[in-house]
């Protein structure tokens, strides 16, 4: 049953993700496309906004994807992370915590649960599984997280 809890999460989150990270790139499901993910980080004061706006749609998308097939754990869950920890800082958190409000209520869970996935492993039904794949642990999610953090001073900074 753990395996199979674990594969449901993945298939939630990272379908979730995969078109979430798809509306910024390609428009799908009414998104922006990644020319209006590029303008909506220019608004932001994000810099290069074309940087920021392509690895947030890519963050997405491949974190999506990845935890969805459930292979290369923890790269997908890392890709959701830093997506997650840029909108709650970025957008969410000034709104308070409620969803009702755009607080970071929804974006904290969906942090959480990759998260979650990226400390488990992706369970026997995973592509990971399959082709017997396994990164070091923990050192792949703890140096991941520093790069995570990193990036997201680093987009910080760029919009100082």
């Amino acid at each position: 049953m753990y395996s199979l809890g674990l594969f449901v999460l993945r298939l939630v989150l990272g379908i979730t993700f995969l078109g979430h990270g798809g509306q910024k790139l390609f428009g799908w499901f009414g998104g922006p496309g990644l020319k209006g993910t590029i303008g909506w980080m220019t608004k932001m004061g994000a810099r290069p906004a074309w940087l920021w706006g392509s690895l947030a749609a890519l963050a997405e998308f491949g974190g999506g994807l990845l935890t969805l097939l459930g292979f290369l754990n923890p790269l997908g869950s890392l890709g959701i992370i830093a997506a997650m920890l840029v909108a709650i800082i970025q957008v969410h958190w000034k709104k308070g915590f409620w969803n009702t409000k755009s607080g970071f209520e929804f974006p904290l869970m969906n942090l959480t649960a990759a998260l979650a996935l990226g400390l488990t492993g992706t369970g026997v039904y995973s592509l990971d599984a399959l082709l017997k794949i396994s990164f070091p642990e923990p050192v792949t999610l703890l140096v991941g997280l520093a790069v995570v953090i990193l990036g997201v001073v680093a987009q910080q900074v760029s919009q100082s």
